[in-house]
């Protein structure tokens, strides 16, 4: 797969007084990704090529892809494909690559989402409004040992 023809669309940073062992840790394991990614548990091969899935608390498949690049603990690279929303289903998968760098009692975890073709703004809201609540909820989770309260991040504020 051409890499050159993603183009980042979103990209986020959040520092997180942690390790990049623990980054990698949540970003990478079921058990960790359900406290922060609204209860999705991922499934991964963490080798290049290997498969990638999210899964929804139900059971039913939300996410799948494969893995692009795997450098623990400093880069993971996947194809994304949103799968339980039709319209979403039908596009070309993008690329979600978390790169986690080092800086000493701090890590500042870069996420990009890059697509290749153009999308209208209406096709990114939900990755826009959605990416800023995943990191800080994995961020409060790995300072506090406990994930953020659920709220509604897709509502307007009052």
């Amino acid at each position: 797969m051409n890499l050159d023809h993603f183009k980042p669309k979103t990209v986020y940073v959040t520092y997180i007084a942690t390790t990049p062992e623990k980054v990698w840790q949540a970003l990478t394991t079921g058990d960790f990704t359900k406290q922060f990614f609204f209860g999705r548990r991922i499934a991964i091969e963490l080798k290049p090529d290997g498969a990638f899935r999210f899964w929804q608390p139900d059971g039913k498949l939300d996410v799948e892809g494969k893995v692009m690049e795997c450098d623990p603990p400093r880069k993971l690279s996947v194809t994304w494909r949103v799968m339980w929303i039709e319209e979403m289903r039908k596009l070309p998968e993008c690329l979600v690559t978390y790169q986690i760098d080092d800086l000493g009692q701090v890590v500042r975890l870069t996420m990009t989402e890059a697509h290749q073709i153009e999308l209208d703004d209406q096709m990114l809201e939900g990755g826009r409004r959605g990416w800023p609540v995943i990191l800080n909820n994995l961020k409060t989770l790995l300072e506090t040992g406990n994930p953020m309260p659920e709220f509604d991040f897709m509502s307007d504020a009052s």
